[in-house]
């Protein structure tokens, strides 16, 4: 296609002239060697850009150079095999008289395929590396965030464990009988933990029922100084990250006092596709203001490495209130509460 195309911009007479037909024969030879010439000689100098100059990183450079480079040796490349051909195959001169003039003109015919070839060329080359690059910067950023995901759910086992830990050596001491009930709800709690550890969401259902759980274990150690409610409905459906529940209520009760004059009380309901945990504000002197804790800074990480939603923290001066977005699966099944079915809202209050 580059041979015929030499030929017809050079003389495009010679294809209703029979009598040419044999000049355009020559015309053919030299055309071909022409178009190979050049399209292999570009296939090397984008080679040897590809290795020496990205596209991504110095675009205007490489654009700049790689042109220059291929006209150049397009101009070098034509001026010498039209040279040898006109010498050697047609003889319309001799070296004591060579037409340097018309040799040059005939290189501007090979120029301008060299134009397209050039646009060809660099173009692929381009999209090429664009898209190349595009790729690894996917992969690196999945791998970063399954790394950053991976060592925030690590910190998650360790952190409960060892408040519980915490919380446990105190009941020996002070109410062995108490201590005993203790172990026996942290095991059932354990082991959810252990199930969810390799999980990136689980399903509004699975955290709702460990949160009661959890409280259940709370209720042990503080009695009547922590009152809770679970209000939800049939309906709800959702997930959120593994133990996001958990730690909020480890936050709440860790910075905020819990007696019988002042009872910390928690309340869990659902509001526009929201998860509520909201908890009356009265901290500790022992805590410093501002106080997050690693639990709720670990969901906020978590939601921003999983999704474009932000959870909302806010405090109003007599409550604290920490609102979860619902996450969505693709083509997740629609799951029920079959625990909380007993009225449309079933209310827990302790």
């Amino acid at each position: 296609m580059i041979a015929l195309a030499i030929i017809l911009l050079s003389d495009p007479s010679c294809m209703a002239d029979l009598n040419r037909m044999r000049d355009a024969a020559d015309d053919l030879l030299l055309a071909f060697l022409l178009s190979t010439t050049l399209s292999y000689g570009g296939f090397l100098i984008e080679s040897y850009y590809d290795d020496k100059l990205s596209w991504i990183q110095y675009p205007v450079k490489r654009l700049v150079l790689e042109s220059a480079s291929y006209f150049i040796y397009v101009f070098c490349a034509s001026l010498v095999l039209i040279f040898l051909f006109t010498w050697l195959v047609t003889k319309n001169f001799t070296l004591n008289a060579i037409p340097w003039k018309q040799l040059i003109l005939w290189t501007k015919f090979p120029m301008q395929i060299a134009f397209f070839i050039s646009f060809v060329f660099i173009s692929r080359s381009f999209l090429m590396e664009w898209r190349k690059a595009a790729i690894e910067a996917e992969q690196l950023k999945t791998e970063r965030f399954a790394r950053q995901y991976q060592s925030l759910k690590d910190q998650l086992n360790p952190h409960f464990l060892f408040n519980s830990l915490n919380v446990l050596s105190n009941l020996v001491y002070e109410n062995p009988d108490t201590a005993a009930k203790f172990v026996h709800k942290l095991s059932r709690i354990y082991r959810y933990v252990l199930d969810v550890q390799h999980e990136e969401l689980v399903s509004l259902e699975k955290e709702l029922e460990f949160a009661a759980d959890y409280l259940s274990l709370q209720k042990i150690r503080f009695e009547d100084n922590l009152q809770y409610e679970i209000r939800m409905d049939q309906n709800m459906s959702g997930n959120l990250p593994p133990l996001s529940l958990q730690l909020l209520l480890e936050n709440a009760i860790k910075h905020n006092i819990a007696s019988t004059e002042n009872p910390l009380r928690i309340t869990i309901f659902m509001e526009n596709q929201e998860l509520i945990v909201e908890n009356n504000l009265q901290p500790k002197s022992s805590m410093p203001e501002n106080s997050a804790g690693i639990g709720l800074m670990n969901i906020v990480k978590r939601y921003e490495l999983l999704s474009n939603q932000a959870i909302s923290i806010q405090d109003t001066g007599g409550s604290f209130v920490v609102k979860l977005p619902l996450l969505k699966i693709p083509d997740q099944k629609k799951q029920s509460f079959p625990e909380y079915r007993q009225t449309a809202k079933p209310d827990y209050r302790l």
